[in-house]
């Protein structure tokens, strides 16, 4: 994966894109007329980004930039609008992971300067547009933000068992079975207790609600249940 910046002005956002890239396997950096010297503030952001920073390697055009990429994409924060849907029709990161997934060859992301983005001509170089959706007031994200966002998206495609990886949070299984038997064992507890009829119908919904949100694992079901037994017990006596 080759990240190109065309035109780059502020060496601190050099240097977290550098950062950004090590996270996530970017192999290259490459700079397209870059329009600040990399100093002190973007070996500081860099980070464990130097390796990528220190074999940068710069070019005076896009073409030259991506003369040995076979797919070459690039980035746009811009809304669509008719006269220009064509040439800014995008897809969205996760899109992006899924092609570069189910294809092999060298991958060029193209991200165009602070102020402004990448011109038309640049743009029409590009096989693809991607755009990071964000609040329609304010689209622009920072350049070390985009580039995390993209190459994550494509990271992440690979799948948690990508040797490539540090391994994703364990999917949790849904415990209906305990689920139903707590939610059981609740009302019975309402009922046994007086709690108000009239309100048990609606706090069993936000029982059910509560933990349709949090996803209790099995064990964690099979705790509440002896609490809720322990209770039990402890008003069985009381009343004897």
């Amino acid at each position: 994966m080759n990240v190109i910046l065309v035109r780059p002005k502020e060496d601190g956002n050099v240097g977290a894109v550098a950062r950004v890239g090590r996270n996530f396997g970017a192999e290259r950096l490459t700079f397209v007329r870059p329009r600040a010297p990399l100093g002190p503030e973007a070996r500081r952001r860099a980070m464990g980004g130097m390796p990528l920073l220190n074999s940068a390697r710069s070019f005076s055009s896009l073409g030259e930039a991506v003369a040995d990429s076979d797919l070459v994409v690039g980035s746009t924060d811009l809304v669509l609008g008719r006269s220009t849907a064509f040439l800014r029709r995008s897809i969205d990161p996760e899109r992006l992971g899924a092609i570069v997934r189910a294809t092999e060859g060298r991958v060029a992301l193209v991200f165009g300067p602070e102020d402004n983005g990448l011109d038309r001509e640049e743009l029409a170089a590009c096989d693809l547009i991607v755009h990071v959706p964000a609040r329609r007031e304010f689209p622009t994200l920072n350049l070390s933000h985009a580039v995390g966002i993209l190459l994550y998206a494509i990271h992440r495609a690979q799948g948690s068992e990508w040797e490539e990886t540090t391994p994703a949070p364990e999917r949790l299984a849904l415990a209906g079975k305990e689920k139903e038997l707590l939610l059981r064992r609740l009302a019975e507890l309402m009922a046994r207790t007086d709690y108000p009829r009239h309100k048990r119908r609606g706090l069993m919904l936000l029982f059910r609600r509560l933990f349709g949100r949090a996803v209790p694992t099995e064990h964690e079901y099979r705790m509440m249940l002896g609490f809720v037994r322990s209770v039990d017990r402890m008003g069985k006596k009381g009343r004897g």
